[in-house]
């Protein structure tokens, strides 16, 4: 007859190290109150604005922080016609149709040239390239007015779309070269070696691999050209080129008094951004951390 053996029980996990769970779970909380208070403080003058944009101008000098007692959609009908906002987005859309596209296209085939070739000359291309980055624009704005003047698109909107286009492109340069650095050259090899040309590599196996740098550019060129002020204001010098950062300017000094119809302005300008914004935030994010990871 078998003798039953005892075995002892199996000992309990030890607790993890760290902190205890009470003191994490404290932690946690504390850091979601802070962003959600950091969330709050930058949301609530969108939506302060937005709300004030549906109020009579009245209502806002009585109690500005109050909720509308009906909305007030004619603030937008003010704003968009009658103080010409409409003009101002149909322009800035323009210049976004022109300046993005072609910063895209030609910034990428540049830095696809300088990733190719690395010698001490595209080195120094490159340094030279990443000055039109360093260098503010106030300090060549003046140098840059007399070369549109003289180029004969002054008062035009090529007097606004090149001079953008040009700033754009070493951000732009720069940017993209981050991306192409992370792609593996293997693939640029297996295509040559199958018989396609430089131009087809690029075309149809390096810019598809580098798209999230590509919409990541998009976004920020996009935020560019939409909030472009000085530029519009010193080589467009016409009402009728004024994009919506110049344009509202003009708008508050005109309609200082309605608070409400400025408010709806407001409102068409930031609306288009938030939302590009919003659907591609995660490019955005990629483009600031672009060649930080290798």
């Amino acid at each position: 007859m078998a003798v039953p053996t005892l075995t002892a029980p199996a000992p309990s996990p030890a607790p993890a190290p760290g902190k205890p769970p009470s003191r994490r779970r404290g932690w946690t909380t504390l850091r979601y109150v802070a962003l959600i208070g950091a969330a709050l403080v930058f949301v609530g003058p969108f939506v302060w604005i937005w709300i004030s944009s549906l109020r009579e101008s009245t209502d806002i000098g009585r109690d500005p922080f109050g909720l509308p007692t009906e909305l007030n959609w004619d603030n937008y009908y003010n704003a968009f016609v009658t103080g010409r906002f409409g003009s101002y987005l149909g322009n800035t859309f323009l210049y976004v149709a022109f300046v993005v596209p072609l910063v895209l296209l030609l910034a990428s085939m540049a830095a696809y040239a300088l990733t190719l070739v690395r010698t001490r000359v595209t080195g120094l291309l490159f340094v030279l390239i990443l000055l039109g980055v360093m260098v503010p624009f106030q300090s060549i704005m003046i140098p840059q007015y007399y070369v549109v003047r003289d180029l004969g698109l002054l008062g035009s909107y090529w007097g606004i779309i090149v001079p953008s286009l040009a700033l754009g492109l070493p951000f732009g340069i720069f940017l993209m070269r981050a991306f192409f650095l992370t792609l593996p050259a293997e693939l640029r090899d297996a295509a040559r070696v199958d018989g396609a040309s430089e131009l087809r590599v690029f075309w149809h196996v390096m810019l598809p691999l580098a798209r999230p740098g590509i919409l990541s550019l998009a976004v920020f060129q996009f935020m560019f050209t939409w909030n472009a002020f000085l530029i519009p204001l010193l080589y467009g010098q016409h009402e009728n080129l004024r994009p919506v950062a110049s344009g509202i300017m003009f708008f508050v000094g005109e309609y200082n008094t309605d608070r409400a119809a400025i408010a709806a302005a407001v409102t068409l300008t930031c609306l288009p951004v938030i939302i590009t914004y919003l659907f591609l935030q995660r490019y955005f994010i990629a483009g600031m951390t672009a060649g930080a990871l290798k």
